[in-house]
């Protein structure tokens, strides 16, 4: 007899029309659909078409209606400056309706743009749901991105207003944003003319006349606006991505379904209800402060997490489990590169023991690849559910993930589980043709995606198609490569750029790293190909250790050499690794790898506009140096 996920599974793909109506039917519309799957005006998918609802009425105003209005909506937990604030689902709803005012008063209107160059604050969540309000359609910009790149995302989004904040905060140091957003818009040609500004209390600006305009006056002075009906297929909003090209590519996000694949996953991939205490530990300028800060908790009614501080450092490796006991957090997500820098620094996990985490059901893992020795260790530690959940910028919510809310699955070590009902995965062959379970394909999902996906890039419809669908006609490939074991786990194994070569053989540098992050000694670990005059390609490991760790480097490395070599085979050729103090990172926590294989093979590169810190990519480059490692 079939389980309860395999029949919700089987029937969103037989039936996707009716399965989706009836999660969509759970949201409250102005104007139901006309269809709920058709073929759009491009030719690709489109969910709802012909239906209206507005985002943030779903988020904010029936939850007051309700009779939610004094459960607390939104909790800031700032280390850094060492602020709290609360708001109620009343409270920001009035803080919303009256910034969405603001923006009217200025001249925005539906279908308008407006760009966020903000920093974990509570205002940039106003910004983003009163944009939702009126129908324009915000563009987030994470708050520490240069010039340049703030420059190309006005270029191709063309904002009528930004909002932006006097500064970011780390910890050691204020970053002026103010500077930045100047000379963007200069690169820009002097767009658009209106920004508003918050000013922190770390970093005070002078506010340019005319241009500039300070966000308590225009919130003193604004009336309150109410909700205008959105088309089911109008944008929500855009969010960059870096192209391979050097070209940002705008994702952009339908409102309807979106909407829809917001409830649904909360719910049924998290297990989280009205009332609940959700905590994404991430930043609203990348995909997951999109979905699961903002908008998801929300529109289910839960009490959501908006946290400014680090997972070390901030004071220490505590931070996340005292914000567990502070607000009695229910779910957690974060990504694994937060779990490693705990372990780093606390790897019996002693400071869990000074906090009352009896709170927490479950513990997401997403951003990256979640090794087996990061996830067992929080399975140790926490005692509660562990899920690795794996998706991307373009798909917006989880293609894969153990989903506690239909059915809770046995973990196998370095599968993000089962595809979640409405995707349809495969590994593909060169030719497109499914391979063997077990075997490593390049992974795709069969079209038309669900609800939620985006299905074009802002401007430019034809290098969407170019990029996602014409590898595989039919399929959206996801640019990862992995297999589907026998049982249906799907092993997201590493990006199809990050398969490696050596002499004939294709290996993933991925599966080399779960046997490297195996040793006791290692934090966290990266491997890459370096160029080989015999073998074409051969594996190079970068290794972190744990706090303490003071053996030799040498005698590490020959234990992790013959670690991989005994686990993997003497194919692998895995013979050289070095031991370094930090990887190269985007602020999301992504491991630069292709900019290090530049670095090794001399080529030019540029610095990532979304690397966490520079200086972390020259001590790379001095330690390949130093090892001899780096082809001239």
């Amino acid at each position: 007899m079939a389980g309860r996920y395999e029949t919700m599974h089987r029937r969103s793909l037989s039936e996707p029309e009716s399965f989706w109506a009836e999660a969509a039917r759970t949201l409250e519309w102005s104007r139901e659909w006309d269809s709920v799957l058709s073929t759009g005006p491009d030719g690709r998918w489109q969910w709802f078409a012909g239906g209206e609802a507005n985002t943030c009425w779903n988020a904010l105003d029936r939850h007051v209606r309700d009779g939610r209005g004094e459960q607390l909506a939104l909790i800031y937990d700032s280390p850094l400056t060492g602020s709290l604030r609360k708001l109620t689902y009343r409270e920001l709803l009035e803080q919303t309706a009256r910034f969405a005012g603001a923006l009217t008063a200025l001249g925005v209107g539906k279908g308008d743009r407006v760009l966020l160059y903000m920093p974990v604050i509570p205002e940039a969540v106003v910004a983003m749901l009163a944009c939702a309000r009126i129908g324009a359609i915000h563009s987030v910009v994470f708050g520490g991105f240069a010039a340049r790149e703030v420059a190309t995302r006005i270029i191709d989004a063309g904002p009528k207003l930004i909002v932006a904040a006097s500064c970011g905060i780390e910890p050691n140091r204020v970053i002026p944003y103010m500077p930045v957003v100047d000379a963007a818009i200069e690169i820009a040609g002097g767009v658009p003319a209106t920004c508003i500004v918050v000013q922190r209390d770390a970093l005070k600006v002078e506010l340019k006349p005319r241009r500039y305009h300070d966000w308590n006056d225009v919130m003193a002075t604004a009336q309150p606006v109410d909700c205008v009906p959105v088309a089911a297929t109008d944008p929500l909003y855009i969010l960059y991505t870096s192209g391979t090209t050097g070209q940002p590519k705008g994702i952009v996000r339908p409102s309807g379904g979106h909407l829809v694949a917001m409830a649904w996953s909360l719910r049924h991939v998290f297990d989280a209800h009205a009332g609940e205490t959700f905590w994404a530990a991430s930043d609203i300028g990348w995909v997951v402060g999109h979905s699961y800060i903002v908008y998801a908790p929300l529109i289910a009614g839960c009490t959501t997490v908006l946290y400014e501080g680090k997972p070390v450092g901030t004071p220490d490796a505590g931070a996340f489990w005292r914000v567990i006991e502070d607000h009695k957090v229910t779910t957690m997500f974060t990504a694994p590169t937060a779990i490693r820098a705990i372990r780093r620094e606390d790897s019996e996990a002693k400071l869990m023991g000074d906090y009352d985490i009896s709170s927490l059901k479950a513990l997401f893992l997403a951003g990256e690849r979640c090794d087996p020795a990061t996830l067992a260790w929080c399975e140790e530690k926490l005692a509660r559910p562990i899920v690795d959940n794996w998706w991307q910028t373009e798909t917006g919510w989880p293609i894969a993930a153990n989903p506690l809310g239909i059915e809770s699955f046995p973990v196998k070590y370095g599968s993000a589980t089962k595809p979640i009902p409405g995707w349809q995965v495969q590994a593909l062959d060169p030719k497109g043709m499914p391979v063997e379970p077990g075997q490593t394909g390049a992974i795709a999902c069969k079209l038309p995606l669900p609800p939620g996906a985006a299905s074009t890039l802002w401007n430019a419809p034809e290098r969407y198609a170019k990029a996602y669908l014409e590898a595989f006609p039919g399929y959206y490939s996801t640019g990862d490569a992995g297999f589907i074991d026998a049982d249906g786990y799907l092993h997201v194994m590493t990006r199809t750029d990050d398969v490696i070569n050596v002499a004939g053989h294709r290996l993933s540098t991925g599966a080399i790293e779960e046997v490297i992050a195996g040793h006791s000694d290692i934090a966290e670990c990266a491997v890459v190909g370096m160029p080989d005059s015999l073998k074409g390609q051969a594996p190079l490991g970068f290794l972190v250790l744990k706090a303490g760790i003071n053996r030799p480097h040498a005698e590490i490395v020959a234990e992790i050499v013959k670690r991989v070599r005994d686990t993997m085979g003497a194919v692998v050729a895995f013979k050289t690794a070095i031991v370094v103090a930090r990887l190269p990172k985007t602020r999301s926590g992504k491991i630069l790898r292709g900019t290090i294989v530049k670095i090794l093979s001399s080529e030019p590169y540029a610095m990532p506009g979304t690397i966490e810190d520079p200086a972390a990519l020259a001590e790379i480059e001095r330690d390949l140096n130093a090892a001899g490692l780096i082809i001239p």
